[in-house]
């Protein structure tokens, strides 16, 4: 029986893992925390029918809720714009915690086998071929090692350069948060539950304040690293304007990393398949990824169980890749471009396109299930985007980086179109480099 590792506990990782187990394969998980400790102290918000992509149930009801619809703002918090997501597509909210115990659980279920408490420090690597991974317990060789070990995994990094997957984050790629848990100070009814703002302070980042019954949830996200001193000082700041938000630090206050970037140029190589944050599968503007990763879970499981013969080579992985761009990865490569040009809009040109119209409530319902573009902008309501920016904007300097990003936009989608459907070393590795050259364009 084909032997496969799971190196890391990432979502992706444990769904693809029940999956193979399921289907008889020995599949073993290899993670760094203890089972209890899995997870963050926080809440994830993300797709009802994400479970589905795993075979899995849903959690029991009272273990999640329902997200609100999202008000955001700009950077002066002149004008609020609330999403208009009906009720049959708002998202769940629910503990990371759970959320890991549950799949976890399932997993196990299926026949998945687990080694916690146990570092993973590399690839094993014969040749271009990857045979399996250092840990802390001793080597491990495998016929296949799927990486969920995060977006800085040791694995991934450990990849000599004959493999062809570059690890290279890029800069404003990387997404530090903040995230904490704060009593609610006042019982005052909130009209927009969740505000979520952009550059607050006139800093480059976002933010939300998130008013729940007995809580407040407070979100500060930058493209820079920031201490626990600069994320109180931004908390009041946020306070005079969210009566709710108290001082009392219930649970959280942690920092984190998050991508926010295309999906990596290459999945695979022999011998080796990345998936979750090691593959850069979360929603670049909003940074969820377990959905997607979920998602990313049953496409891997069906493009192992087709290579029968269980060569996991690059050339029988390839499909996987082929199929993760065609429904996921080249829409995210888009929205990519739109997080790019918020590095680059000012706070006053932000400002602008608020509180001029340009900007509506549908333009902005972007939520965790979000694939693409055309998912926020369908038909006419792209020609109307088109129709007000050339209306409203008299700014030449914003209608220049407007044009860029469309630019950008239309180039990426031109490049992710021409992916190899089958695989050859050499034009896969002519696409790597065209994709890669794309994507660094830079806007202004």
């Amino acid at each position: 029986m084909k032997k496969i590792v799971v190196a890391g506990g990432g979502h992706g990782g444990i769904g693809v893992a029940s999956l193979l187990a399921s289907r008889g394969y020995d599949v073993t998980v290899y993670e760094r925390r203890a089972e209890n400790k899995m997870g963050y102290d926080w809440t994830d918000i993300f797709a009802p029918g994400a479970f589905a992509h795993i075979e899995m149930p849903m959690p029991d009801q009272s273990l999640y809720s329902y997200k609100e619809n999202m008000t955001f703002y700009g950077p002066s918090f002149h004008t609020g714009i609330r999403q208009n997501i009906p009720k049959d597509k708002l998202e769940i909210k629910m503990e990371r915690r759970d959320i890991y115990a549950h799949i976890i659980k399932c997993a196990k279920k299926n026949g998945a086998k687990f080694v916690f408490e146990c570092d993973v420090s590399g690839p094993i690597v014969l040749g271009n071929r990857v045979v399996g991974i250092h840990t802390a317990r001793g080597d491990v060789y495998a016929d296949l090692v799927i990486d969920a070990c995060g977006m800085d995994s040791p694995v991934k990094n450990g990849l000599p350069s004959v493999c062809g997957v570059n690890p290279d984050t890029g800069k404003n790629n990387q997404f530090y948060v903040y995230r904490a848990f704060y009593n609610r100070a006042s019982e005052e009814d909130v009209a927009d539950k969740y505000k979520v703002c952009l550059f607050a302070e006139r800093k480059l980042g976002i933010g939300w304040v998130a008013t729940e019954d007995s809580c407040t949830d407070l979100l500060i996200g930058r493209f820079e690293p920031f201490d626990l001193e600069e994320a109180e000082r931004t908390a009041n700041y946020y306070r005079k304007t969210n009566p709710s938000l108290g001082t009392e630090l219930q649970r959280g206050g942690q920092f984190v990393k998050i991508p926010v970037r295309q999906p990596l140029s290459k999945l695979v190589c022999d011998g080796y398949a990345a998936i979750g944050d090691a593959a850069y599968m979360t929603v670049p503007i909003i940074g969820s990824g377990i959905a997607n990763s979920f998602k990313a879970a049953g496409m891997l499981c069906e493009t192992i169980e087709n290579d029968v013969q269980g060569a996991y080579s690059a050339d029988t992985l390839w499909g996987y890749q082929v199929r993760y761009y065609r429904a996921l990865g080249a829409g995210f490569a888009m929205l990519a471009c739109v997080k790019e040009a918020l590095t680059v809009f000012t706070p006053d040109e932000l400002d602008f396109l608020f509180d001029s119209g340009v900007l509506t409530s549908s333009d902005l319902s972007i939520d965790a299930d979000t694939t693409d573009l055309l998912k926020i902008f369908k038909g006419n309501n792209l020609q109307s985007v088109k129709t007000k920016v050339f209306s409203v904007v008299k700014d030449k300097a914003l209608l220049k980086k407007i044009m860029a990003v469309s630019k950008k936009i239309a180039a990426v989608t031109s490049v992710c179109a021409a992916m190899p459907k089958k695989y050859a070393a050499g034009p896969v590795e002519k696409w790597v480099r065209s994709y890669e050259k794309v994507i660094n364009m830079r806007l202004v």
